[in-house]
């Protein structure tokens, strides 16, 4: 790669463990992370660091220019609850800077990564196995962004030829960085919860299932999707991709097998599960596995396995409060 790569949310949940995957496949001066918030102390975000406003077209002319940036992984943007509170900023945050993204990409040659999301699927939706082409007709301010994304990124491919790229992810989860403000995000506190404190107060319904993936994984999408010929590729910009599923109760009974005195309240918080309520329990994503050979690598038990090892091993002060 003679260009490099910019991260913009790169202090985020999958920005903090993306931006260390690409650095470690192109090296460290290759890959510019990006956010409106600064790195902190003298980590290793300090050196590579941009800080940028996305929704601010100079701002992003101005790294892509000076950093010779070839490649844009755009990943800032309000998740599912923070935006049903601030809609008003979901929409500024999640269409104005990928609009802004996308026009700095086509005026520079760069290609673009863009994250869609289960939250594009509404009540409408078959809600098993839901089909890769199917209707898109969400009820949150979350699925209306990602839907017009899709769609914009589509529009930069076939007006401008711009490359883009784009998976629909389910709930992720991760022990690098805290819970975000999305819906999913219960799955992520009960194992923090579970390692310091024996006992989690969930906001989603015990039956509540849903698609999950582990991070690993779904920085192994990001990165197979964007070094697959563009040739191969039929859908660009709204990949499912999928690895587990389950409820809460079934991730609770599996941190019992490690840690046997668990205990989880359910006190369910409407607004989040209205928006789980929506959303497929189920995800097809064959088409993805056809067309660049997406394969997961966790299941539930090595998942578990793996989330328990690190926060064992490794205290943090970032856990959510029961």
């Amino acid at each position: 790669m003679n260009k490099k790569i910019l991260v913009t949310g790169a202090l985020g949940q999958i920005g903090s463990e993306l931006v260390l995957t690409l650095r470690r496949k192109w090296g460290e001066q290759q890959v510019i992370a990006s956010d409106i918030r600064m790195p902190p102390g003298a980590g290793s975000f300090a050196d590579g660091f941009a800080y940028v406003d996305c929704t601010n077209l100079n701002q992003l002319r101005d790294v892509v220019r000076k950093h010779d940036i070839g490649a844009i992984y755009h990943l800032a943007a309000l998740l599912s609850a923070v935006a049903e509170e601030k809609p008003h900023v979901a929409w500024q945050v999640n269409m104005d800077g990928l609009y802004q993204v996308l026009e700095v990409a086509r005026e520079y040659g760069c290609a673009v990564f863009f994250p869609s999301s289960i939250g594009v699927f509404g009540p409408g939706t078959p809600r098993r196995n839901t089909p890769q082409d199917t209707l898109l007709r969400p009820t949150t301010m979350y699925g209306v962004t990602k839907v017009a994304g899709e769609l914009l990124c589509d529009y930069y491919w076939s007006r401008f030829g711009v490359d883009t790229r784009g998976v629909r992810f389910p709930g992720l989860i991760s022990h690098g960085a805290p819970p975000g403000g999305g819906t999913t995000d219960y799955a992520v506190e009960m194992f923090h919860s579970a390692v310091q404190h024996r006992r989690y107060r969930c906001f989603l319904r015990g039956d509540s299932r849903l698609d999950m993936m582990y991070m690993p994984d779904a920085i192994k999408a990001v990165v197979t999707l964007m070094a697959t010929p563009v040739e191969k590729l039929v859908h660009r910009n709204a990949f499912n991709v999928t690895a587990l599923n389950f409820t809460p109760e079934e991730l609770a009974a599996e941190i019992r097998r490690h840690i046997p005195d668990f205990e989880v309240e359910y006190r369910v918080d409407p607004v989040r599960q209205a928006i789980a309520d929506t959303w497929p329990e189920s995800m097809d994503d064959r088409v993805a596995r056809a067309e660049w050979g997406w394969q997961p690598d966790y299941d539930l038990a090595t998942l578990t396995q793996d989330m328990l090892d690190h926060l064992s091993n490794h205290s943090t002060d970032r856990t959510t409060p029961i």
